[in-house]
């Protein structure tokens, strides 16, 4: 059986010209090396061995090896083999991207309108834990132990259908378990036939869109909303039409055609926190009868709700509502799981899970069943009791802060105690990307709140503020080294 470093010399001599074999070789190692196919550290094949594989006698490799290392692109230990320089000599000829000679490619590189819209103001953090980056639950409280039992009980007798492709919308035993949950939990009127398991939130939006929204079609979102809504609105060329959440102007959006969805988060708007009143859900639900518009209402955290009353879905509050519900356990359990959910109408739910195996080929069938099983043995409800006891105390610590040092003024009486994030307001004319950048650079994660409008003019300015991912100890800490970049608040540049 050959090496893959064998298979990769006969690629490369295949379109070497005429020379002698052990040239061919060294080319072929050299240019390997160079490109980064065999990496630095990597050890080469014995010479031998790689002779037999190649067809060729063992003088002809030792010579090729030999050049590379008289030339510095391998080094040999006695007794250990022959290995991959760390550095290679065209690095002392360059710096910087060009350090092997190569241009940045990618500025000759045509993206689309829409990608290089995207790119321009690409929101997704590089790093996703710590103080305080918001949207993240504490991972390290997992119930890992009682999650692990059931995968390895799974493992020792795998059957055949949870190792292939999956068809119908997610594993019927999780599909069940949401359901139940659902009803129990949020009020949502769903049976299982209506569910379908997606990998997380944006796979749910971008199947909407898919589904139901032509190009130039009007879509509204809030003002502010989650940028993860605008990003794959903008790359299926919707017309994005902002209804403001906010102030005086919470009508809907004036002088547009009917809308073909609706994106909202009424029970904890993101990212405000502000909760959507009964008459006004009434009120839009209504309002998309009558224009034939989709409602999708993404209840991303409404497990974390740390006083008053819980506050029903808005699906479940008529029967066959025009809403499409979605939610995620990224927020309850952890987000590299990446499963979601949707609650679809019925007369949208067959053609949806259609859809959904032709389009994205599902899988995960062993997470589907060992997360259904947490749901049924009752493990998953026990952790959100649990969770909600530590975050509860996190945002306690944190608001208490924020008044000592700041004042009242730096909170907004209209968000709701609940979720795994605040706000945290500016004075206007704060440039609070600056601030955040500041923040960042002292070890503290935020996102600017004026990122979250769609139209930049006149947005408020903050600061979101996760409190569930920073453990108790490490809240007055990062606070108070994200208090040092706000005692000199920078205007906004021209």
């Amino acid at each position: 059986m050959k090496s893959l470093c064998a298979d990769l010399v006969l690629q490369r001599m295949s379109g070497t010209t005429d020379t002698t074999l052990n040239r061919k070789v060294y080319e072929s190692l050299r240019a390997a090396i160079l490109d980064g196919s065999l990496q630095p550290l990597s050890l080469l094949p014995a010479s031998r061995d790689l002779a037999r594989e190649l067809g060729m006698s063992r003088n002809t490799v030792v010579n090729a090896y030999d050049q590379l290392q008289a030339e510095g692109y391998v080094h040999a230990r006695v007794g250990s083999g022959t290995f991959v320089a760390n550095i290679t000599p065209e690095s002392f000829l360059a710096t910087g991207r060009n350090a092997i000679g190569m241009d940045d490619e990618s500025a000759s590189v045509r993206f689309s309108r829409r990608a290089q819209s995207l790119l321009a103001n690409a929101s997704a953090a590089p790093v996703q834990w710590g103080a305080f980056m918001p949207g993240v639950p504490d991972v390290t409280l997992f119930p890992r132990r009682q999650f692990s039992r059931i995968l390895a009980r799974l493992w020792r007798s795998p059957r055949p259908e949870l190792l292939t492709y999956s068809h119908g919308g997610g594993h019927p035993a999780l599909r069940s378990a949401i359901a139940e949950h659902l009803r129990v939990a949020r009020s949502v009127r769903c049976d299982p036939d209506q569910i379908l398991v997606t990998e997380g939130v944006h796979q749910a939006i971008d199947l909407s869109m898919r589904m139901l929204v032509d190009p130039r079609d009007t879509v509204w979102v809030e003002e502010p909303g989650y940028w993860g809504f605008h990003k794959v609105l903008q790359m299926g060329s919707a017309v994005i039409r902002p209804m403001h959440v906010e102030g005086d102007d919470t009508g809907w959006p004036h002088r547009s055609k009917p809308p073909r969805l609706i994106f909202v988060t009424p029970s904890h708007q993101y990212p405000l926190g502000s909760v959507m009143s009964l008459a006004r859900r009434r009120e839009l639900l209504d309002f998309a009868r009558s224009a034939g518009s989709w409602i999708v209402e993404d209840d991303y955290d409404s497990e974390f709700r740390f006083s008053g009353r819980p506050i029903p879905a808005m699906q479940g509050l008529e029967p066959n509502a025009p809403v499409i519900y979605i939610g995620t356990f990224s927020k309850t359990l952890f987000p590299s799981l990446r499963v979601g959910y949707m609650v679809l109408p019925r007369a949208l739910a067959g053609s949806f899970r259609t859809a959904h195996a032709d389009l994205y080929r599902e899988g995960h069938a062993f997470t589907h069943l060992a997360l259904a099983e947490l749901i049924e043995q009752g493990h998953y409800a026990a952790h959100i009791r649990r969770m909600r006891v530590v975050y509860a105390r996190r945002r306690a610590l944190l608001v208490s802060l924020i008044l000592r040092h700041l004042g009242p003024e730096y909170l907004d009486p209209q968000a709701s105690n609940a979720g795994l994030h605040l706000v945290l307001r500016l004075p206007d004319g704060t440039d609070d990307v600056a601030i955040s950048r500041a923040a960042e650079v002292r070890g503290v994660l935020t996102r600017p709140l004026s990122r979250y409008y769609v139209r930049t003019g006149g947005t408020r300015r903050g600061l979101l503020l996760g409190y569930a991912c920073v453990s108790d100890e490490r809240i007055e800490p990062a606070f108070l080294a994200l208090k040092m970049c706000l005692t000199t608040p920078s205007p906004i540049s021209g």
